[in-house]
């Protein structure tokens, strides 16, 4: 048996086939002609684009245009003007081969992002080395790996799985996919789910260990599989897979259905979205609005700061497409750990506890007011609500309400439209907030608690640090604690009280978060079903009962026993 991260539920039975990459040898030599180089690097990218569009393509019809938006990403990255000249920049300083001198730029920018701690950012350093490998490739003439003409029942493992892998993926042939590296929330993961195709990620040395035509079962929901298993183990994940095909199945009866406990209480179901495009995909899986819309990826890979016009649009399509729905859209979300070149950042030593979020908005009020005023004004086709991050005291509130104040008298002056009761509300992420959730409360619209960073900073761990990860838990004592404290704070002043993290499509813990008091579920726009099912089957009574137990635990090991 081996263990990895589980990155896509579901039950894979197959034949391996391991995805080789050749390898890559750049011949380090200096140049004469950097003209001549630079020709060469110009036509690579000629090539990449064309090549990525028609990847782009069909991945749109095997998987839908948000995916096929990775592969066209790509292009953006590539060709932003900023890493263009410092390609061609170290050509010509350093009469390096264009192959040395993209696989430099590229590396430092992708180790760049790859130190960022957040998850999300870290997938960058996957798509810049993707980018990479296949500009070299495009440079020395080597063919990029075809998987698309695979056998049935095969079980695809690879170091990694990167979105230009993934284009020919037919998903009618492949069970199951198995890596060496990726996350929850790494290229590979989300295509995975995407396609509906079980995986487990990370599983260490696993290329190394199996051979090509090996019998292999995995499970993406435990992240557990095992190589050449007998007939037992074989029948076992059998009757796995039709359990687990027949709940399937009986999850499409929550479609369209209120999200409503056992007991009669209702509560929200909504959905995480990046882009605007992704609106879409959570009104057809049945999300009931948008609990939480990332701005920051309407100002990445780029080289300008979003127009209001820009931001307006995205904005509005959100709102337009959720008819009605609540959109909880929350304000840049930017800083040290977020690489923006143009917006000028310095690096900083520490920068989860730094210049970032609302601190950087409320001094750089140029770009917060811009966003306000989009945000202001696309309320006027939905029913949008602003969110403000990493709040860590009353006046940073304060400061948003009266930015906000000011631009509706200004929309008025110009006879611009807008929700005038607009709600604004704290995304609740830092022990500060938990602690002064009271005096938040008397002041904010709602609170959406952020389970993610508020770990990390309850827990005070960097879960990038591998030595300290074990302590990265919602489920210890003192988190669980402070997300009941948030919740209660929140319930006395009368204000909704959600939660965006990952923590809300837990099927642990959503019998405590329902038993806490929490009003709105915000989950990827695929676990809407899911988490409608749990809730449906829990009666909030008995909820309470075991809450009672869990708050008098001590220990996380104390929890998850309960649990």
């Amino acid at each position: 048996m081996y263990k990895g991260i589980a990155g896509s539920e579901g039950i894979g039975i197959g034949n391996i086939v391991i995805i080789e990459e050749h390898q890559i040898h750049i011949e380090t030599k200096t140049v004469t002609d950097t003209e001549e180089e630079i020709k060469r690097l110009q036509s690579a990218i000629e090539k990449f684009v064309i090549a990525t569009n028609e990847m782009a393509g069909k991945m749109e019809e095997t998987v839908g245009k948000k995916d096929a938006d990775i592969l066209r990403g790509h292009i953006q990255m590539l060709q932003d003007p900023m890493i263009e000249e410092q390609i061609s920049a170290l050509i010509v300083a350093e009469k390096v081969t264009a192959e040395m001198a993209v696989d430099q730029v590229l590396e430092q920018t992708a180790e760049m992002f790859s130190q960022i701690p957040d998850e999300l950012l870290q997938q960058r350093a996957t798509d810049f080395r993707d980018i990479k490998t296949r500009m070299i490739k495009l440079l020395q003439g080597i063919e990029d790996v075809d998987i698309s003409h695979v056998p049935e029942d095969t079980v695809l493992v690879a170091r990694d799985l990167t979105p230009s892998m993934t284009a020919g993926i037919n998903p009618d042939n492949i069970v199951g996919i198995l890596t060496e590296t990726g996350g929850k929330t790494s290229h590979s993961a989300i295509l995975a789910r995407a396609m509906e195709i079980p995986a487990v990620l990370s599983v260490p040395g696993i290329c190394s260990i199996v051979k090509n035509g090996d019998k292999v079962v995995l499970d993406g929901a435990s992240g557990e599989t095992m190589i050449n298993p007998d007939e037992t183990v074989i029948k076992q994940f059998e009757e796995k897979l039709s359990i687990y095909q027949k709940e399937k199945e009986l999850l499409a009866e929550y479609a369209g259905k209120p999200t409503v406990t056992k007991d009669g209480i209702k509560v929200e179901l909504v959905c995480n979205i990046g882009k605007p495009e992704e609106a879409k995909k959570a009104t057809e899986c049945d999300g009931e609005g948008i609990g939480l819309f990332r701005t920051e990826f309407l100002f990445m890979d780029r080289d300008s700061i979003p127009t209001e016009e820009e931001q307006f649009e995205a904005y509005k399509t959100v709102a337009e497409e959720m008819k009605g729905k609540p959109v909880i859209i929350r304000t840049l979300d930017i800083g040290g750990d977020k690489a923006i070149p143009y917006l000028g950042l310095k690096e900083e030593e520490n920068p989860f506890l730094g210049f970032r979020a609302i601190r950087f908005c409320l001094q750089r009020e140029d770009i917060y007011k811009v966003q306000l005023r989009a945000l202001i004004r696309a309320s006027a086709y939905g029913k949008i609500k602003i969110m403000v991050p990493l709040v860590t005291c009353v006046e940073e509130l304060r400061r948003v309400k009266e930015m906000a104040a000011d631009i509706m008298k200004e929309l008025e002056h110009e006879r611009i439209s807008f929700n005038k009761n607009l709600e604004i509300g704290v995304m609740m992420e830092t022990s500060a907030a938990c602690m002064i959730a009271d005096v938040l409360a008397k002041e904010a619209a709602f609170f959406s608690i952020g389970t993610n960073d508020l770990t990390g900073y309850t827990m005070a761990v960097d879960r990038g640090n591998a030595k300290v990860a074990y302590l990265y838990s919602t489920y210890q004592p003192a988190v669980l604690r402070s997300i009941k404290r948030i919740i209660e704070c929140g319930k006395k002043e009368g204000i909704m009280v959600g939660m965006c993290g990952e923590a809300a499509a837990d099927p642990k813990l959503i019998p405590l978060l329902l038993a806490f008091g929490l009003d709105e579920f915000s989950v990827s726009a695929t676990s809407v079903l899911k988490t409608r099912k749990i809730i449906s089957d829990c009666d909030v009574s008995e909820c309470q009962k075991l809450a009672d137990k869990v708050m008098k635990c001590t220990t996380e090991e104390e929890i998850l026993n309960l649990l």
